[in-house]
């Protein structure tokens, strides 16, 4: 039994919806004239005639309408098969039944796969070739020409559609896959644009309000150490020659004395407001301190905030789709300012993406090595490589998010090496200096 192409279930396209209602209108308009011609005749089997175009039409028509013949390649081939046998018997009664063969090798064709299509266009020409001998009685060239000629022109129209059906679904798959990876791409860049400006702030709040405070905080407390430190009276000590003037002046009487120990009261009352002052000041520089350090806190990448820098890589080797990519620590771990973990994040997710979109990787690795005064992560594969100096200068954005990664390591002062060539897979490296705080 034949073996029917399931129907496509996208809706008619309107060249195809005016294809079928052509093909309609031809079976309908040659079943009319060989019955108008029987009848016009006086033919003996006029009736005959007129009853085989009537049934033919009716199985044409019940095929046409009903929904399982366009979904179910059974109820097709039954529909095939039923038209065959409506066909045969007004070619028995009529020669003009040849004419019918000419939209029956479309149907075929359309609705059985290719070799089985051809083979049914050839028995149908067959058919049709023996019917018109059978009424002729002669044997001419044209009776063999027609109805295989018919039959060429079928499968090469036939042919031709598909193919040209063909090609206007790649185009169709390639302009909505371009139309999805551009939507995917400005996703990305939203991201990434967020991400960007989220470390932008970090790191701004970082090194100019957190420090400010950090210093006001400092400050005030060395203020307030130095007040806390001074003399009851609030004044240095006096050199010998004030206090000569001072014990020669000590007999003018009780009223200097009391006067003395006014001022000093005084400056110990303006002593103790002041410290007041300087411990409010320092407590709310403290307060801000703490929540300018919670916002950097909370501007940090999701991937570092529940870990440490070696859990988000092992995390994201873990999580890589394709090659098999294994992570590993060298070193004593160390805590690393925000900006560090974050460039250093972001610089393994674009490589580990680059392995996973071009490299065609079997295996990667990740290491990341905490070494006295600096910190290195290496991202190595044995895919098919590349020149980087050739993919510099032939993409339009400088290779594959090279220039990114370098730039996020030059701008902590670190350096950025990438080694490849073809078929020799890639090796990424970025170190950068640890800050003195860290390396200690």
């Amino acid at each position: 039994m034949a073996v029917l192409i399931p129907p496509a279930p996208r809706p008619l396209t309107p060249v195809s919806r005016v294809l079928r209602l052509c093909l309609h209108a031809l079976l309908c308009g040659l079943l009319a004239l060989a019955a108008g011609r029987a009848v016009a005749d006086s033919a003996p089997r006029a009736g005959w005639v007129t009853a085989a175009c009537a049934l033919l039409a009716a199985v044409y028509a019940a095929g046409v309408r009903a929904p399982s013949v366009h979904r179910s390649p059974r109820a097709a081939a039954v529909w095939l098969a039923s038209l065959g046998a409506a066909w045969a018997a007004l070619l028995v009664v009529s020669p003009e039944g040849l004419w019918i063969a000419f939209p029956l090798y479309f149907l075929e064709l359309h609705l059985l796969r290719l070799r089985w299509g051809v083979t049914a266009v050839a028995v149908t020409a067959c058919a049709a070739i023996a019917g018109f001998l059978g009424h002729s009685g002669a044997v001419t060239p044209g009776a063999f020409l027609g109805p295989l000629l018919g039959g060429a022109v079928a499968v090469a129209t036939v042919l031709g559609y598909q193919a040209l059906y063909r090609e206007s679904e790649r185009r169709r798959e390639l302009i909505e896959e371009l139309i999805a990876t551009r939507a995917e791409l400005a996703a990305a860049e939203r991201g990434a644009g967020i991400m960007a400006e989220r470390e932008r702030l970090a790191r701004e709040i970082h090194d100019t309000l957190a420090q400010g405070l950090s210093s006001i905080q400092l400050l005030l407390r060395a203020a307030e150490r130095a007040l806390s430190e001074a003399p009851a009276g609030g004044a240095r000590p006096a050199p010998p020659a004030a206090e000569a003037a001072r014990a020669r002046t000590a007999s003018a009487g009780s009223g200097a004395g009391a006067t003395t120990a006014g001022s000093g009261a005084e400056v110990s009352a303006a002593q103790a407001a002041a410290l007041g002052h300087i411990a409010r000041a320092r407590e709310a520089a403290q307060e801000n301190l703490a929540e300018a350090r919670r916002f950097v806190r909370a501007l940090t990448p999701p991937d570092l905030e529940h870990g440490s820098l070696a859990a988000a890589l092992e995390r994201l080797c873990a999580g890589a789709p394709g090659p098999r990519v294994r992570f590993s620590l060298s070193g004593s771990p160390r805590a690393l300012p925000t900006p560090y973990e974050v460039a250093l994040l972001r610089i393994a997710q674009s490589a580990l993406a680059n392995v996973v979109r071009h490299a065609r990787a079997d295996r990667a690795e990740i290491t990341l090595t905490f070494m006295d005064t600096s910190v290195t992560l290496d991202i190595v594969d044995d895919g098919r490589g590349f020149d980087p100096s050739s993919a510099a200068s032939a993409s339009g954005d400088g290779g594959f998010g090279l220039p990114a990664m370098r730039s996020r390591a030059e701008t902590l002062g670190g350096l950025f090496t990438v080694e490849s060539d073809p078929g020799q897979g890639t090796a990424v490296a970025v170190t950068l200096p640890l800050p003195l705080e860290a390396s200690r």
